[in-house]
């Protein structure tokens, strides 16, 4: 579904010196499968979820990003996202002014317009937000807020996966979503992007932590050092890296 082959990239190429990040990416995802990231900070882990986007900050330099068979390297993000392709952020932003459901309904519809979809009707669209909205436990007040002003991490987090199960994409990217999260908001999340498993859907977790792998529990577990991954292995290797750590990893790129 989503195959990385060879990626390198530079994060900031028009300011100063361009600083090489992710060194020779080779990844893929099969559809059906919760892949997970693990590894240091500063290994590149979130600047190969922002690269997947298409974030404008990064530059890639060499490499490819196929998905269902197609080259999606050239595609502004927003073209990325109507063909299925959805990032989680670690740091969610706020939107003053534009309430939550009125964003989610004109982000919903441009995808479908984009797709020669007919948009989803006004009244479709609020009984599918009050269901979502009733499985990660936010309140129809939060709905009404503007995008993410005023919520706690968690409820931002929360936020995030609302939004992937209303736009229904082919492919999550999760970058550190249990980021600030509690044991309890970290429960609330995992039942929301577990309800998004599908055999018609791939999922990419980008996490520090075993502890939200205990709720996804993942197909295939990859460790990242140094701007490449490094080794790859089942579930049980996200428990020795919570023993272990990364140290091993250190060199392991060069």
């Amino acid at each position: 579904m989503l195959e990385i082959k060879n990626l390198h990239a530079r994060v900031n190429p028009e300011e100063g010196e361009a600083l090489a990040i992710l060194k020779g990416v080779d990844l893929k995802v099969p559809a059906g499968e919760v892949h997970a990231i693990m590894g240091p900070n500063g290994c590149g882990k979130s600047t190969l979820s922002y690269v997947l986007a298409g974030h404008d900050g990064y530059e890639v330099t060499d490499g490819a990003l196929v998905f269902e068979g197609a080259d999606i390297g050239a595609l502004a993000p927003e073209e990325r996202a109507a063909r299925g392709l959805f990032l989680s952020f670690q740091y969610p932003v706020e939107i003053p002014g534009v309430p939550t459901l009125t964003f989610l309904k004109e982000a919903a519809n441009a995808q479908r317009r984009a797709r020669g979809e007919a948009e989803v009707s006004a009244p479709d669209f609020i009984k599918l937000a009050r269901e979502n909205a009733a499985k990660l436990g936010i309140s129809s007040e939060m709905l009404k807020r503007p995008v993410n002003v005023g919520f706690s991490g968690g409820e931002k987090k929360r936020m995030e996966i609302f939004q992937a199960l209303m736009l229904a994409p082919k492919f999550l990217i999760l970058d550190e979503t249990d980021s600030g999260l509690d044991i309890d908001a970290l429960k609330v999340v995992a039942e929301g992007v577990n309800a998004l498993r599908s055999p018609d859907r791939g999922m990419l977790v980008i996490t520090h932590y075993q502890r939200l792998l205990d709720y996804l529990k993942p197909d295939v577990v990859h460790v990242m050092a140094a701007g490449r991954i490094v080794e790859t292995g089942g579930p049980d290797l996200a428990l020795t890296l919570e023993s272990q750590g990364y140290e091993k990893y250190a060199g392991a790129a060069a």
